[in-house]
Formats: structure tokens, C-alpha cells, sequence
């Protein structure tokens, strides 16, 4: 008979043991702490306005206009995102962006006291891509139908842009690596279980000299928002569609310019895309 009791009780231990450890399985699983997702899209971009100079002497060029830029580009964006406790998020993302185009000028293009004269052809490289680290806070974290976060994003810039006559005897090229501080927002809207809105933005608008502590004053600005359509197609995979607006720019002259020119910047530009791409939650 004590051995029974014995064997009863070890029993009833390891049912014990066994419910608690699925108890805490529950508590701490990945689906309720830690998601990572990641992100791809594919598109084209169009060029609503271009501008840029290089010296104060320049000429302040339309890319649109003068440069090439007045057809479609294509576009791709990768990012990956990982939410903590349904409240954190982080996102790394990188956006490739090269425009490579070729023109014949019309009239003069001064780029860092260099003429390219009129009726000469020109070959045009807008090459900024750019990396992006976001972090941000869901302030609606209960709520099942809406969401919305708020944080910052730190983006690097690592752009070459170069001018080159087809002929090869004219070329001027400006390099740049910049890192640019910005305010972020996401919100979402599940209008069913499968169909979802979402808007997002990163931008600001500052003195750069303000920021980074340059005695140069160079005022700069991006904006990178966008309106997407989602479905889910099953529970670890969506699909969307997405519409953006990229824009911003810098003026100013840089004191750290080695030459040709003086060291004087004016770029601006305003882009739009177009793409579809998926989600895929691990």
C-alpha cells in the first residue's frame, strides 16, 4: 500500500510539474515577447523636383528639366523589425537610391567652376542611398482594431553625385557621409482580420550646424512618409501596397570642402513611389 501512495504521488508531482512548466512556456514565448519581421518592397520612383548647385558660381540645374530625370525609376526597400513586449519596436532599414541619366544640355552647366557647354551630352549619377535606425514607443498597445507609435530614427546618408561629359574630358564628382537625427510616426488601422491601413513618416526640419555643432550654417530637411493598403494572406505572411513621398535637401557651404569649388551646396529634391511588397513575421 505505501507503494502505491508512493507511485500516486510522483504522479501526481510530475502532472504538477508538467502544467507549471506549460504555464511558463506560455508566459515567456517568443509570440508574446519578442517578433521579428522582415520587410521588402519593389517599385518605381518618379521625379516630381530636382534641383541642385555646387558653388556659389553654379548653375542651379533642374534634373528634371535639364538632367534626365523625367522618367521612371526603379526602387527597392529592405527593412527589418523586432517588437518587444508589444510596446518597443526597432527597425533597421536600408533604401537603396541611384539615378543614373544622360542628357544634352540645352545651355551652360557650371558645377564647381567647370562649364559643360551647351550641346554637349552629360552623363549624370544621383547616387544616395541611405541606412536608417528607428526605435519606437506604442502608446495604443491594448487596443486590437488601432495602433500608434512615436520615436526617432538616426540615418546615415552616404551619397555620390557626378557629372561626366559623354566625351569623357569634362568630370566633377561630390561625395558626402552625413548622419541625420529625425522624428518618427507609425499608425495602423485593422478595418478586418485580414485588410489594414497603415500611415508612417520620418522627417524634420533643423539647422544641420545646430546639430551636429558645425560653425557652418547649413539648413537641411527629409521627409520620408507614406500610405499603405495591407492584407493578410495567412498568419506570418502580408502583402501591401504602398505610396510615398521622399523629399528634403540641404543649403550651405561646407568648410571642410577640399575643392574645386568653394564648397557651397544646394540640393533639394521631391520624389515619389509607387510598390508592393511583403511582410514575413518569423
Amino acid at each position: 500500500m505505501r507503494k502505491v501512495n508512493y507511485i500516486l504521488y510522483l504522479l501526481i508531482m510530475l502532472s504538477l510539474g508538467r502544467i507549471s512548466a506549460q504555464d511558463e512556456i506560455s508566459i515567456y514565448s517568443n509570440d508574446d515577447q519578442i517578433k521579428l519581421s522582415a520587410v521588402a518592397e519593389i517599385g518605381f520612383l518618379g521625379v516630381l523636383d530636382h534641383k541642385i548647385q555646387f558653388g556659389q558660381n553654379g548653375t542651379y540645374l533642374n534634373y528634371v528639366k535639364e538632367g534626365g530625370q523625367n522618367t521612371l525609376f526603379p526602387v527597392t526597400r529592405l527593412s527589418l523589425e523586432l517588437e518587444f513586449k508589444k510596446k518597443n519596436t526597432f527597425v533597421f532599414l536600408y533604401q537603396p537610391l541611384t539615378i543614373k541619366t544622360t542628357a544634352l544640355l540645352s545651355e551652360d552647366l557650371i558645377v564647381d567652376n567647370l562649364t559643360y557647354p551647351a550641346g554637349s551630352g552629360v552623363d549624370f549619377l544621383y547616387n544616395f542611398p541611405f541606412y536608417r535606425l528607428s526605435y519606437m514607443r506604442e502608446l495604443l498597445s491594448d487596443n486590437e482594431k488601432y495602433s500608434f507609435g512615436i520615436g526617432g530614427t538616426i540615418q546615415i546618408r552616404n551619397a555620390t553625385i557626378s557629372f561626366e561629359s559623354t566625351d569623357g574630358e569634362r568630370f566633377r564628382t561630390n561625395t558626402d557621409i552625413g548622419i541625420v537625427p529625425a522624428l518618427k510616426i507609425r499608425g495602423r488601422s485593422n478595418f478586418t482580420d485580414r485588410f489594414y491601413g497603415e500611415i508612417e513618416a520620418d522627417g524634420i526640419y533643423a539647422p544641420v550646424s545646430y546639430l551636429n555643432g558645425s560653425t557652418n550654417e547649413i539648413v537641411g530637411a527629409i521627409l520620408d512618409a507614406s500610405v499603405r493598403a495591407g492584407y493578410k494572406i495567412e498568419n506570418h505572411v502580408n502583402t501591401f501596397l504602398n505610396v510615398r513621398y521622399l523629399g528634403g535637401g540641404a543649403v550651405g557651404t561646407s568648410s571642410d570642402d577640399s575643392g574645386p569649388g568653394d564648397g557651397y551646396t544646394r540640393n533639394w529634391l521631391h520624389f515619389i513611389t509607387v510598390s508592393t511588397g511583403f511582410v514575413y513575421e518569423f
